[in-house]
């Protein structure tokens, strides 16, 4: 049986963020049809599909209806360049730290903020205050424990990204995993085409991800992982992982209730979600698919 993962909240949320989403200078009879066709798509969806899915299709129709579609490329390189600026900074940290792998995950968590798909705009000094806070970023001690034991254990290990300048975290982190665990073998997933500010293998290269793990697309251009839709080599690479590293919101609502030894690492940005896991917004959160 397949999970509901359309949610109440994910309709009124994908209805708010995109009823207004088209040029000023058209007609109202051209409003009314957008609108109509993205409470279309809306309703159409099956319970089983995620709001990634969803939004997807309302690209699709707006590019579609007004050769719509928002280029992203600048806002990557800016950030991807930002979080740059503060790698040596965060390394020397974690190699100082008496647990550099939860201190790599709090940080990794605390860069899942920037997301334009979660928010119209990544406010650069609310950033930096929460990265400079990111060591006090409570983690579930239980889950955790289960998590570096898998760690250490591991012989493959499938690390999910999700946004640009996030993934310099995530780079931060794989070293911190590789260092504690050489014999892994750690692949690096993005995804294969341009979404929103979702990172791709181009960030990838602007970053140095390349230099610390072998990194492949997805073939997908969802906002998240669809595991019906990937590429078979990044399901190949999912299937023979001993674990699965899925960073962001998109990721966790495409794959959660999978049943895979996947630790979702993302920060709460919605209200849905905070109330979900009873956390303040902007609260970082380490949770395992089998425990939901």
């Amino acid at each position: 049986m397949e999970p509901t993962r359309l949610k109440p909240e994910c309709i009124k949320c994908l209805i708010k963020g995109q009823i207004d989403k088209h040029p000023k200078d058209i007609t109202e009879q051209e409003k009314v049809d957008y609108m109509q066709g993205i409470l279309k798509l809306i309703g159409d969806a099956r319970k089983s599909m995620s709001s990634p899915a969803i939004v997807r299709s309302i690209y699709a129709l707006q590019k579609k209806m007004f050769g719509y579609e928002r280029d992203f490329s600048d806002i990557k390189r800016h950030f991807n360049e930002v979080m740059m600026a503060w790698e040596d900074r965060i390394n020397r940290e974690l190699e100082a730290s008496e647990d550099d792998l939860k201190l790599g995950l709090q940080y990794a968590m605390t860069g899942n903020y920037i997301d334009f798909g979660a928010m119209e705009h990544v406010d650069e000094e609310k950033l930096q205050k929460l990265l400079e806070a990111a060591k006090d970023n409570p983690i579930d001690e239980a889950e955790y424990q289960a998590f570096r034991s898998d760690i250490l254990r591991a012989k493959k290990i499938a690390y999910i990204t999700d946004n640009c300048g996030e993934i310099v975290l995530d780079k931060l982190l794989i070293q911190v995993m590789k260092r504690l665990n050489p014999e892994a073998t750690v692949t690096v997933i993005v995804r294969g085409e341009d979404v929103i500010n979702d990172a791709t293998m181009e960030d990838a290269l602007q970053v140095g991800l390349t230099q610390v793990a072998a990194v492949i697309g997805n073939g997908s251009n969802v906002g998240g992982t669809c595991l019906d839709e990937i590429s078979q080599q990044s399901r190949d690479v999912i299937d023979a992982a001993d674990v699965i590293v899925a960073k962001g919101q998109g990721n966790f609502e495409t794959m959660s209730e999978c049943g895979r030894n996947v630790y979702y690492v993302f920060m709460c940005k919605c209200e849905m979600f905070a109330r979900r896991f009873r956390v303040p917004l902007y609260t970082g959160l380490l949770v395992n698919d089998r425990n939901l």
